[in-house]
């Protein structure tokens, strides 16, 4: 009499076949994590761009003028509307109407453009505008380099316009020009750097040289000190690209 095949597996068997699915896992998953993150860094620098377009438009149209890049009208550069209203006390639905009731909803439609994709629940944009492009105007050592007017940018491929900022603030996003320090704090989005649009229309994403960059942006350690350090090369490169050259000698 033929005897019965037992086709079920052993215990060693099914171990050993769940130690393999284990590690293939620990394996595929920060790949996988990474494509995910790169995934959302190209929408997010997306975003970014038809944000920018927007800007280059209202220029168009208001005469060389640049969009007011403040997001409240109280103190400085409050003498025109604001490419969109925020304040940190404003509930999602009122950073909604904030975003409407904004001088550039005519040129880029669509609320969603205004966040990034890694933003958390409640947030409604997380793009920010360089001071220097016709924003916050009392930043100490910037006299007389607001730039008001768009025919008044020299090397638009090299000037910073919009940044992914995150969790924003209630003015434009600026760093100092005369000295060897942060002002705002620098973010670390889709990794370790941020993604940011120039004057010309295009857009990149700069990953930090430097971890002292890093712990600002995560707010690590002793990172007010940090944010006066000498021989960072991401401040000269973010002081660059937002004023155009260094107000200071390294």
């Amino acid at each position: 009499m033929r005897q019965k095949r037992n086709n079920a597996f052993t215990l060693i068997e099914l171990l050993v076949v769940i130690a393999i699915i284990a590690i293939l896992m620990a394996v595929l998953m920060p790949a996988l994590s990474r494509a995910r993150e790169q995934g959302k860094r190209a929408v997010c620098m997306s975003n970014i761009k038809q944000l920018n377009f927007g800007w280059l438009l209202y220029s168009h149209d208001n005469d060389d003028r640049l969009i007011n890049g403040c997001t409240n009208r109280g103190g400085h550069n409050n003498n025109e509307p604001c490419w969109l209203y925020f304040r940190p006390s404003m509930s999602e639905k009122e950073r909604i109407q904030g975003v409407l009731d904004g001088t550039l909803i005519k040129y880029v439609q669509e609320i969603r453009l205004y966040k990034c994709p890694t933003g958390i629940r409640g947030e409604v944009n997380t793009y920010g505008i360089m001071d220097s492009m016709n924003g916050y105007d009392a930043i100490p050592g910037s006299k007389g380099h607001i730039i008001k007017k768009k025919s008044q940018i020299r090397n638009p491929g090299q000037r910073l316009v919009f940044l992914d900022e995150g969790r924003t603030s209630t003015e434009s996003w600026t760093v100092y020009r005369d000295r060897e320090q942060w002002w705002d704090n620098p973010t670390a989005r889709h990794g370790l750097g941020t993604n940011w649009s120039f004057a010309d229309g295009h857009v990149e994403y700069w990953k930090w040289q430097d971890m002292q960059t890093v712990k600002i942006a995560r707010q690590e350690g002793d990172w007010q000190a940090l944010k006066s350090a000498t021989g960072n090369p991401d401040l000269y490169r973010v002081q660059r690209g937002a004023w155009g050259k260094l107000g200071y000698t390294p």
